[in-house]
C-alpha cells in the first residue's frame, strides 16, 4: 500500500548535479579563468588546482534518503561523504557505499567502536575527542586517519584559533592518530557582506601556518563554494547544491535540477458558505461562497503549520492557496476558482506541474513563505512518506 502522499527523488538529476559542481570547479580552476564566475569581482582569483568534492549525506541526505543517493553519488563518482555522526556513517556502510566517510560531529560521548568497525573517519575537534579516540585507537593497535576542526568563529565544536599552540602539541603526539585533513565552518557564508566570513578566512589561513604537516585542507559549504574560490582549498563541501537547491540569497549560474519533488492527491472536495470556518482554531472563515479540497498531508509528513499563511499548491497546473490551519494529517486549499476539481486529482507540494515558470513551487519559494531556509523543508519531510527513486 502506498499513501496518497509521496516524495520522488530524480536519481539522474541527483547524478547530474555532482557532475555540473564537479565541472563547474574544473572549469573555474583552469589557468587564466576566474572563479567562481558570479562571485563578487574583489573575491575572484585564480585557481591552480580543481579541488576535489565531499558530498554531504548529513539528516538523512538532507531528506532524500541517504542510502539510495549515497550509492547514485558514488556511481557518478564521488570519492568521499560526509554525514553528523557514527550512526549515520554506519547506514551508508550497510548501504554498501565503499567511499571514506567523514564524520563531521562531537564524538566525546560517542560509542566508538563504530569508527573501528566501519571504517569511518572521525573529526576531531575538542581535546575530549582527541584523548577518546587515541584510547580506543590503542586498545584495538591500529592507527586512526582524523580530520582537525578549527573553530574561526563560529563557536561551536573546533579548537579555538587562537589557542592551538597550547592544544595542539598534545593532539600531534598521539600515536595511534594520524591527521589527513583541516577544516573550518563558515558561520556567514550565505550572508554577503557580513564581516566575519573573511575573518574567518584569514583566521583559517593563519591557524594553518601552525600545523607543521602537509594536509588537506577544506572550509566552503554550498554557499562558499558559490560566495568566494579562495576557499575551495584542496576539497568543498557541497550539501544543499547537490539537491539542486541553491542556497538563498545566492544565485549560482551552475546547471542545477531540482532532485526531489512532493506529491499528493485530493482526497475530498466540498463548499463553504459565508460565515462558514474550515480547520482547527477556525482561523479561515469565509466570506463569500468557496470551494475548498482536501489533501491527505500535513504537519505530521513535515509540513509546516506557517503554510497556511502564504503556502500554495498546485492543482490542474494552477496556484491555490493553503487555507486555515494545516493539521496533523491533512490540510486545506481554496479551489473556488477551478473547475470541476475532484477526489484523485494530483495536488503538487513541491514541484512541477506544467511547463510554464508559475506552474513550478520550489523548495526556496515555500521556505521564503513561511519565513524559514530550505535546509529545514527538505529535512523535516517525515519518516512516514515513502521516497520513490526514478
Amino acid at each position: 500500500m502506498i499513501r496518497s502522499t509521496v516524495a520522488r527523488v530524480d536519481l539522474t538529476a541527483l547524478k547530474s548535479n555532482f557532475r555540473a559542481i564537479r565541472d563547474f570547479l574544473k572549469a573555474a580552476s583552469e589557468p587564466g579563468i576566474l572563479a567562481p564566475s558570479d562571485a563578487p569581482a574583489r573575491h575572484r582569483t585564480v585557481a591552480q588546482r580543481t579541488p576535489d568534492v565531499i558530498a554531504v549525506l548529513k539528516a538523512n541526505a538532507y531528506g532524500h534518503g541517504s542510502e539510495r543517493v549515497g550509492l547514485a553519488l558514488e556511481e557518478a563518482g564521488a570519492t568521499m561523504f560526509a554525514c553528523a555522526d557514527i550512526e549515520e556513517g554506519i547506514v551508508l556502510r550497510r548501504a554498501g557505499v565503499t567511499r571514506p566517510i567523514l564524520i563531521f560531529g562531537a564524538l566525546s560521548v560517542s560509542d566508538l567502536d563504530g569508527l573501528f568497525d566501519y571504517s569511518l573517519t572521525p573529526t576531531i575537534s575538542t581535546p575530549s575527542a582527541a584523548r577518546a579516540v587515541q584510547a580506543a585507537a590503542a586498545r584495538r593497535g591500529v592507527a586512526c586517519g582524523y580530520h582537525l576542526k578549527i573553530d574561526t568563529g563560529m563557536h561551536r565544536l573546533g579548537f579555538r584559533h587562537d589557542n592551538l599552540g597550547r592544544t595542539l602539541p598534545t593532539l600531534r603526539a598521539s600515536p595511534n592518530l594520524r591527521l589527513e585533513a583541516v577544516y573550518t565552518h563558515f558561520a556567514t557564508a550565505d550572508v554577503p557582506g557580513h564581516s566575519l566570513f573573511e575573518e574567518q578566512r584569514t583566521r583559517f589561513e593563519q591557524a594553518l601556518t601552525r600545523i607543521d604537516a602537509r594536509v588537506l585542507r577544506h572550509a566552503a559549504n554550498s554557499a562558499a563554494v558559490l560566495r568566494d574560490s579562495r576557499v575551495w582549498y584542496d576539497i568543498v563541501r557541497p550539501g544543499l547544491l547537490l539537491y539542486g537547491i541553491v542556497p538563498p540569497p545566492l544565485a549560482s549560474t551552475i546547471p542545477l535540477q531540482p532532485v526531489m519533488s512532493l506529491t499528493s492527491r485530493v482526497v475530498s472536495v466540498k463548499g463553504l458558505r459565508p460565515g462558514e470556518a474550515v480547520g482547527y482554531g477556525a482561523r479561515f472563515t469565509a466570506a463569500e461562497p468557496r470551494t475548498i479540497a482536501v489533501v491527505p498531508a500535513g504537519y505530521a509528513d513535515g509540513l509546516d503549520l506557517r503554510l497556511e499563511r502564504g503556502g500554495h499548491v498546485l492543482i490542474r497546473g494552477r496556484r491555490v492557496p493553503i487555507v486555515g490551519a494545516v493539521s496533523m494529517d491533512m490540510m486545506t486549499v481554496d479551489v473556488t476558482h477551478l473547475e470541476d476539481v475532484s477526489p484523485g486529482d494530483e495536488a503538487v507540494i513541491i514541484g512541477r506541474q506544467g511547463s510554464e515558470s508559475w506552474q513550478q513551487i520550489d523548495v526556496r519559494e515555500m521556505a521564503a513563505a513561511i519565513g524559514t531556509i530550505p535546509y529545514e523543508i527538505v529535512c523535516r519531510i517525515g519518516a512516514r512518506i515513502e521516497r520513490q527513486y526514478v
